[in-house]
């Protein structure tokens, strides 16, 4: 991870990235937890600016701070960052679910996999979790414009597969539908896709919104070969941000990715 780390902070000083809207000062991410030591790891975009600013754009300080920045660090821009500065960043990615996590949105997608028998929260059956994006951005990811989004992908997308390369992790899963698309697009993958009629979200409008499951395997990742099959489990709403995804199919989901966990790891 060191090496991807220092990829990741080199290439920082690209101004394109600056264009595509991420936090300059904010160090990257390469995880939520430790990667060395999972299994099962989820996968999203990118990471929340929440992670390192509070409601009113400041920057988190003291106890409440999630991630190293520029400042934390003592430093006036990211290609001073020396080896001890990797590994404070690194740490910090391996302490997370142990410090202040942003428990509103890892909460909810832990009893999704807690299914698979891990946790990002337990020290003994680890998960992680990773991001297509491993960079904060001032805004969401649904508030870039394509062309932006087309950006990061080209600049960074192989850090995923960096990152699962040198991993324990055997199963990968997708939160939502744009994760689900834009990993397809990465790999070249085609992920099996199947209707499950309990996932419908309802609408007033008397039109619910279908859902749909995910399943394969990648060994490559933007070029970067795995040397290994990465199980994929995916479903087309996010758990966090999908208007109306009620308990019952939070649990239905939860049933069949414990299902289908099963099946991989038996």
């Amino acid at each position: 991870m060191h090496t991807t780390l220092k990829s990741l902070l080199e290439r920082l000083d690209n101004k394109a990235l600056s264009s595509a809207k991420v936090i300059p000062w904010s160090s990257p991410i390469p995880s939520f937890g430790d990667l060395t030591r999972s299994s099962v790891a989820t996968l999203g975009l990118n990471p929340s600016n929440r992670e390192f600013v509070d409601v009113k754009g400041k920057e988190l300080v003291g106890e409440l701070r999630r991630f190293h920045t520029l400042k934390s660090l003592g430093l006036r821009k990211w290609s001073d960052a020396n080896a001890q500065h990797r590994k404070l960043i690194i740490d910090s990615c391996q302490r997370y679910f142990h410090q202040n996590p942003y428990d509103g949105w890892f909460k909810g997608l832990d009893k999704i996999i807690s299914g698979t028998k891990a946790s990002y929260y337990d020290t003994s059956l680890k998960a992680c979790h990773l991001d297509l994006i491993p960079y904060a951005t001032a805004c969401k990811w649904t508030e870039l414009s394509p062309q932006q989004r087309s950006l990061l992908l080209s600049l960074v997308g192989d850090t995923l597969g960096l990152l699962l390369k040198d991993s324990p992790v055997r199963l990968l899963i997708l939160n939502g539908q744009t994760v689900i698309d834009n990993l397809q697009r990465i790999t070249g993958a085609n992920f099996e896709k199947d209707t499950i009629t309990n996932w419908l979200l309802p609408r007033k409008s008397g039109i619910g919104v279908k859902g749909f499951s995910y399943r394969g395997t990648i060994k490559e990742v933007a070029g970067v070969h795995l040397s290994r099959k990465v199980h994929i489990l995916g479903f087309n709403h996010n758990i966090q941000s999908s208007f109306g995804v009620t308990t019952q199919v939070k649990t239905a989901i939860r049933n069949w990715v414990s299902a289908s966990a099963e099946e991989i790891f038996s």
